[in-house]
């Protein structure tokens, strides 16, 4: 499966290569942000942005609720699984 994780942009590391920091959760990675970046939206202006990050790259803008409902959910599947797992390690 493949997932899109929300994270903030927090600064632009390399202006030349799309690379900027973003926090995800609390985790700081470097990211390309060549898929975000436009006329209208140039690298300088996407310090605050939240975007989608998969493999290294931001896919797509997002606004705030959005990511913060989409971490809720992340959230809530991770619960789940860790419920699942015990369950199925459970002696019957």
């Amino acid at each position: 499966m493949c997932l899109g994780i929300p994270g903030q942009i927090i600064e632009i590391v390399d202006i030349e290569r799309n690379l900027a920091k973003v926090d995800i959760s609390g985790v700081r990675r470097q990211v390309n942000i060549a898929c975000i970046v436009s006329d209208e939206h140039p690298v300088e202006d996407c310090v605050g942005d939240w975007v989608l990050v998969h493999v290294g790259f931001a896919m797509s803008l997002i606004n705030e609720e959005e990511a913060q409902r989409t971490l809720e959910l992340l959230r809530e599947l991770g619960e789940a699984e860790k419920e699942i797992a015990s369950m199925t390690q459970a002696v019957i």
